[in-house]
């Protein structure tokens, strides 16, 4: 809820911007932010909401990202065209407090039995109390040093416990996963940064290549769902990790086919076949980081997932270059 307020809140401030620089605080930091809230947070629940029909519940989940890749680029041209920039974003923000909805929904799946917080018994952090009265009363330079290094320490039992670096070294299957997606964000994103402007670059009227974008997310929709039906049959139990490796191949090898020609059609078909691998790197992603990683570290599991991932997929499109279309 306070991730669809933060986002909301942002597109708002965007309508008053009078500057680059003010979008990038307004639409990019402020609503990028809230954007993570609510992402890890819906995501984590979904974990614990199913069990038999986790993969299933994922595809449907992210069938909503699909369903905003169809829609979003024609309302957004459409509301540009009509209201303007700045009442847009207006709009953007009133939509994005249907994050607040959906949180409001959200329930833990059982009450916790008491909010009694268990006190330390007699003689426990004895040293810790005797460090501190020395503190209070003047406490020497070794002292100063000592405690300074236990700060230090639970700084960092802080951020290995949150941010899952220990699982990171000792779990082989999440390290090589969260590597191998890390490096494929890289380009994951860039046909939909560059198809549009390779395709008018090509001749292609400016509302047909926005068309084009609408096309991958259509067809997300239906092949999502599919694609979590058939990941949950037993048959591949313990093998997601195989159908998610055949679609982020099919991914990379679709790319192809833009070599071949340019015109139209060609990208149509182009569109189909990345947004069927795609809905299989969507449907797969984060249920085979639910089989790698145990549920109750599943978040902090997720939140060194999408640090490292985001990084590669900032840098991704820059790398390539302005013109490399």
């Amino acid at each position: 809820m306070l991730g669809g307020l933060l986002s909301s809140v942002g597109m708002v401030s965007s309508s008053f911007c009078k500057s680059l620089g003010q979008l990038y605080l307004t639409a990019g930091l402020i609503t990028g932010l809230g954007s993570c809230f609510s992402f890890q947070a819906g995501l984590t629940a979904l974990g614990h909401y199913f069990v038999r029909w986790q993969t299933l519940a994922n595809a449907m989940a992210s069938t909503g990202v699909s369903l905003g890749f169809t829609l979003w680029p024609l309302l957004s041209q459409y509301m540009l065209d009509e209201m303007g920039w700045r009442n847009t974003f207006l709009i953007f923000g009133g939509i994005l407090l249907n994050c607040c909805v959906c949180g409001a929904i959200m329930r833990p799946v059982q009450l916790a039995s008491g909010s009694l917080v268990q006190l330390p018994r007699p003689g426990e952090d004895s040293g810790r109390g005797a460090e501190e009265a020395q503190l209070s009363n003047g406490a020497s330079s070794p002292h100063l040093k000592y405690q300074q290094q236990n700060r230090k320490t639970a700084c960092f039992q802080v951020l290995q416990k949150y941010l899952a670096f220990d699982i990171f070294c000792q779990n082989k299957g999440y390290q090589i996963y969260t590597i191998g997606v890390t490096w494929m964000m890289m380009g994951f994103v860039l046909p939909h940064v560059y198809l549009v402007p390779y395709a008018i670059q090509n001749g292609v009227e400016e509302r047909k290549a926005a068309l084009l974008i609408s096309i991958i997310g259509f067809i997300n929709i239906f092949i999502r769902p599919l694609t979590g039906l058939l990941s949950g049959h037993r048959i591949f139990m313990g093998r997601r990790i195989y159908l998610f490796s055949l679609a982020v191949l099919l991914c990379g090898l679709s790319n192809f086919i833009c070599i071949i020609s340019a015109e139209f059609n060609v990208l149509i078909v182009y569109c189909v076949i990345l947004s069927i691998a795609m809905s299989g790197i969507g449907a797969l992603t984060f249920q085979v980081l639910m089989d790698v990683v145990e549920m109750d570290r599943f978040s902090s599991a997720l939140g060194l997932f999408t640090i490292l991932e985001s990084i590669t997929l900032l840098i991704g499109p820059p790398l390539t270059g302005e013109k490399s279309y």
